[in-house]
């Protein structure tokens, strides 16, 4: 069983902490736990605005705090995002991401991130395989 308590892992394993701009992350389950998926709790600053097109995972976002919008650039359709919404990109959606009020989500990633993934210029992530260990 494993079990973490959000606070000791912001001070205690700072690799745990990945920051880029305007969003932090807290990685709780990362690949190294072996769960098959990581699990994140993510804050994206007020006024922001991300676009991320995960070609190599699977991501599964619920949120839990805030106001902004997803807009699915596919199909230009824009949804509201406030507390209770879930979003789930299943077919690897390129999207756009709005933090009208900091947004708090809880994120679940497969296949799992490592902790060492960097946005790349087309909003992705490395597949796992190409991830530096």
């Amino acid at each position: 069983m494993i079990v973490r308590d959000f606070d000791d892992l912001t001070k205690n394993e700072p690799h745990r902490v990945v920051s880029a701009e305007k969003w932090t992350s807290v990685r709780m389950l990362l690949a190294e736990d072996n769960m098959n998926f990581s699990f994140h709790i993510t804050f994206l600053e007020e006024g922001s605005e991300h676009t991320f097109h995960y070609k190599n995972h699977f991501e599964s976002v619920y949120c839990m705090k805030g106001k902004g919008t997803i807009t699915d650039l596919a199909t230009g359709k824009t949804y509201d995002i406030k507390p209770g919404t879930m979003y789930a990109l299943n077919e690897h959606d390129k999207h756009t991401l709005r933090a009208e009020e900091e947004l708090v989500m809880a994120c679940c990633f497969n296949p799992p991130v490592t902790g060492k993934e960097v946005h790349r210029e087309d909003g992705s992530y490395a597949a796992p395989e190409e991830v530096e260990a």
